[in-house]
């Protein structure tokens, strides 16, 4: 009997306990698998997108690879409109921003540095697009605009190739105490067996 009775008192208290927060726990529990089901579209969607975008920029490689002046504005302009965040607009970018620079047309490499800047948020892509802005500017002599695109927070593991460009302005400009100054800061966070160590120190032994 009085097992009975506590078998009735669970099931008051589970009918109570279902009135009061079942419809709600039961929406929340709804809205999370939702939301997982949603996640999960939207990583499928982004893996879809990422294959399209890196198949557009195996195409503009070959283009030039085929010929140094091929056309490959519209394949860039397709990557930037439909795959703004993709690692493969970036890199296209980037390599659309190379050429023009090497072709002595600053303000249109500038342009798509810029672009990457404002659109890519991956730590090394934006210390490159920095630092590839910076020379830009330095190589049209405009320092104090590259010293302030050199301003630009990146992660902490690539401020020595920001500190490295610093110098090289400074020297430009016969800054070589300030040269020193960066070359040596660069040096500082550096590992002992970074590759470009011996550039650094040879462009800093230089100017002391």
């Amino acid at each position: 009997m009085a097992a009975h009775i506590e078998e009735q008192e669970e099931l008051e208290n589970f009918k109570y306990f279902w009135n009061k927060w079942g419809r709600w726990l039961f929406g929340i529990l709804l809205l999370a698998a939702l939301g997982y089901l949603g996640y999960v579209f939207y990583q499928s969607q982004q893996n879809k997108q990422n294959q399209e975008a890196a198949g557009v920029l195996i195409q503009m490689v070959e283009k030039e690879q085929q010929s140094k002046n091929a056309n490959i504005n519209a394949d860039l302009q397709n990557l930037q409109q439909n795959y703004p965040d993709s690692i493969a607009a970036a890199q296209a970018t980037l390599m659309a921003a190379t050429k023009e620079f090497d072709n002595g047309k600053y303000d249109i490499a500038a342009g798509h540095l810029n672009w990457v800047l404002k659109n890519q948020k991956s730590p090394p892509v934006q210390a490159l697009a920095v630092q590839r802005l910076a020379v830009v500017k330095l190589q049209q002599n405009k320092f104090d605009e590259a010293l302030a695109v050199l301003g630009t927070k990146v992660d902490k593991a690539f401020e020595p190739l920001l500190l490295e460009t610093k110098g090289d302005v400074y020297a430009a400009q016969g800054k070589n105490k300030e040269a020193v100054q960066a070359y040596e800061q660069a040096l500082a966070q550096m590992p002992d067996d970074a590759f470009n160590r011996e550039n650094i120190q040879f462009k800093a032994d230089q100017l002391q």
